[in-house]
Parts: structure tokens; sequence; C-alpha cells
């Protein structure tokens, strides 16, 4: 089982299974996905079960993602927030880290045991910005944050 456990002092011990990730405007630009986050997924299915949760706004998700090992979800609902926290919620949001920016992301970010909000090509909206844990500028620094545990662990600790 693939799992990835850090101890973080005065914060919380995390057991990490899922990463949940927004697709436009978090891994991808206008339905393209970014380059650095090709040369990520693969390391990081390493240790982790990759999702990627999309309204698909641009019919692209699929194809763009067709050459990893990633569990694509595109959203069928009106309400993407309860469609995107009820995700969250089947996998154990304890053992989730939810990467997003927009306000349809800000419950699947408090239900996830660590959450980042990306502060990026869209911008990020208030609420997801004050219900995350982490907030990084450029999405491959978020990513590196669950590759280098070190970094994550500088960044939480009290």
């Amino acid at each position: 089982m693939k799992n990835q456990t850090i101890s973080i002092p005065y914060f919380r011990d995390l057991t990490l299974k899922h990463i949940v990730l927004d697709y436009n405007g978090t891994i991808a630009k206008d339905g393209i996905l970014k380059s650095e986050v090709k040369e990520r997924l693969p390391l990081l299915t390493q240790n982790y079960h990759l999702h990627v949760i999309t309204s698909d706004t641009f019919g692209s998700v699929k194809e763009q993602l067709k050459d990893f090992d990633v569990t694509i979800k595109v959203l069928s609902t009106d309400d993407h927030t309860l469609e995107k926290a009820t995700y969250i919620e089947v996998l154990g949001g304890l053992s989730c880290v939810a990467i997003g920016n927009g306000n349809n992301d800000v419950q699947m970010l408090n239900d996830a045991t660590l959450s980042i909000a990306l502060l990026g090509d869209e911008g990020c909206s208030r609420k997801a910005l004050m219900n995350s844990d982490i907030v990084c500028t450029e999405i491959a620094d978020a990513l590196d944050l669950l590759l280098n545990e070190k970094r994550l662990i500088a960044t939480l600790r009290k």
C-alpha cells in the first residue's frame, strides 16, 4: 500500500496516501498540463495515489493525463464544491492532501488532512487561501513539498 508517514513537530503526524489535485488553475493552464507537473507526477506515484478532479472545462484532461498513473474524476453535478468534498470523504480525508485554488476547492481543502492553496496563473480565491495549511505560488513548489518531506516539516512545524 502506498503511503507516506510524516511527523511534524507541534503540528500533527500525517499518514498520507492520496494527493487530490484540482486541474485548471492548479496543474494545468487553459486545459494543458504544465511541464513541471509532467516531470513530477511519475515521482509522486511512487509514494502516493494521485487523483485529478475537474469540471474539464476544455475537454482535455483525459488526453493530457493519458501517460500517467492518475485517477481522473470529471465532475458531473452542478455543485462542484460538494462533489469535490464528497470525493475527499470517500477516500478518507485523514489520508489526503488536497491542492486547489478556487472557491469550489474550499471544502475539499478543509476536509483533507493537509491542504495547499495555489496562488498561480488564475490567482487564488480568498476562501481557498484562508482554508489551507500552506500557500504556494508555483505548482512545482507545492509538489516538491510532497517529494521532500523536510521542506514540508520546515514550513509547518511550530
